[in-house]
């Protein structure tokens, strides 16, 4: 199931008994698989009756253990997590609260039982790091996470031999990555299993993410195009939108366009839509293509869901109308990338006059300090940060509490704590701008380090 080979995963399960823990744990873990990875929303009703039917064996069974009772729990959180994907957010939300209440009673039933604390931790940690926006209302259902307890739980899976152990492995590498800039140890982790395991297609993809979220360009779309392929594999569209990204940093348009047209054939579901015409657009609008480039900017606003932040940017563009900057584009792709000195030169044909406007204005030092903060060059960064903060006021765009963030990044890892405490701070006064809530988030989480 791990190596996403789920024809090969109920092969195996032919032969145990159909009502064990065991099998009904892996069955829903295929399903859940399945059904959040095609985002098909025609199997949504007939995963979650499913699941009820197995609870409801679980319930009735005579086993005993902690397995039992960890995988009603488990269960239960993978039916919140397809009630919340495919758009029924209150009954997610009370299902979330039943698995998280059962995630608990087996950890003080079963306190050496690891693969309990692996996901009470989980669980823990995202709760716990919500922006309050979100919070009120799972503390108002007696969630009121715990980042704390939450990495507590999760080390303990991760570092002690169990059954769930390479989950709470991975998990906790890419928690630690995300919100705790610690994203050379994820890589190792990922690149050492992926050496373990070529033929597991999971590895792949997080090996080609985290590449590719490292700005490791050429090293993630090697990772693309040796990862694992075949029938027996579980169809991973979005490998095609991560490697339509990473050919548009390299300039290769057409091939971006080919990558990205791939991924909306086979995709079903509704997320990334509004993000993968915004590419679409970009590709042929960067390679002069104005006909293709005004098709795929309307298509931004026709369809597709705004829950992810990449769609929310997407549609802000769309409505917006306000033309992007062809040079300060390319800048900003470049340096996504990775290539940081191409970056530079590219900005450094950027002029401003009487007509450019704040947002352009804006994102010009905000593009040179990323490239000299991913250079290594901190005091280059601060200067660039701080010059994006002066300008920007109360500016409606992510460039002013980014450079916050950064800053308070930057001085954290200098000791100065209560400089950092202020940036930190600052990126979280913000009211309103693209990337607020994984912004709020890391400030947040930030911030509870420096206590």
């Amino acid at each position: 199931m791990l190596k996403l080979r789920p024809a090969a995963a109920r092969n195996f399960l032919k032969d145990a008994a159909p009502t064990a823990t065991g099998t009904l744990l892996v069955q829903d873990c295929l399903d859940i698989t399945e059904l959040l990875v095609s985002q098909d929303a025609s199997r949504y009703a007939a995963t979650v009756a499913a699941q009820d039917r197995r609870l409801a064996i679980l319930e009735k069974s005579a086993e005993v253990g902690a397995l039992r009772e960890y995988a009603r729990a488990e269960i239960r959180l993978h039916q919140a997590a397809a009630q919340v994907v495919f758009g029924h957010e209150v009954q997610g939300a009370w299902s979330l609260r039943q698995s998280y209440q059962q995630m608990q009673q087996v950890v003080r039933r079963y306190p050496q039982y690891l693969p309990a604390r692996k996901t009470l931790g989980m669980m823990q940690f995202f709760i716990g790091s919500l922006p309050e926006s979100y919070r009120w209302f799972l503390k108002l259902l007696g969630l009121p996470g715990s980042v704390e307890a939450g990495l507590h739980n999760l080390r303990l899976a991760a570092t002690q031999p169990n059954d769930f152990q390479l989950e709470a492995r991975l998990i906790l590498a890419l928690l630690e990555e995300t919100y705790y800039k610690q994203p050379e140890a994820a890589l190792t982790l990922i690149e050492t299993l992926h050496r373990q395991q070529p033929d597991n297609l999971l590895l792949s993809y997080l090996l080609i993410s985290q590449q590719k979220k490292q700005h490791h360009t050429e090293a993630a779309l090697t990772a693309y195009r040796t990862r694992p392929t075949g029938s027996a594999y579980l169809p991973l569209p979005y490998l095609h939108h991560m490697a339509a990204d990473l050919l548009l940093y390299q300039g290769q348009y057409a091939a971006s366009v080919r990558a990205n047209q791939a991924f909306l054939a086979e995709y079903q579901g509704q997320h990334y839509r509004k993000d993968a015409y915004f590419k679409l657009y970009l590709a042929a609008w960067l390679s002069g293509d104005a006909i293709d480039a005004e098709q795929y900017r309307r298509r931004i606003g026709a369809g597709g869901r705004t829950v992810l932040e990449e769609d929310t940017y997407a549609q802000r563009f769309f409505e917006d109308k306000q033309p992007l900057h062809k040079l300060l584009t390319r800048a900003r792709l470049q340096i996504d990338g990775g290539y940081y000195r191409e970056a530079l030169t590219t900005l450094s044909g950027f002029r401003a006059t009487s007509a450019t406007s704040l947002r352009d204005r804006l994102e010009e030092p905000y593009r040179l300090a990323r490239a000299w903060h991913l250079l290594g060059r901190p005091d280059s960064a601060r200067l660039f940060y701080a010059r994006t903060i002066a300008l920007a006021g109360n500016a409606p765009y992510y460039f002013a509490p980014q450079s916050a963030l950064q800053l308070g990044y930057l001085y954290q890892l200098e000791g100065q704590k209560n400089t950092a405490k202020v940036y930190f701070q600052k990126a979280l006064s913000y009211p309103k701008h693209e990337y607020k809530n994984s912004t709020d988030t890391k400030a947040k989480l930030a911030l509870k380090e420096l206590e």
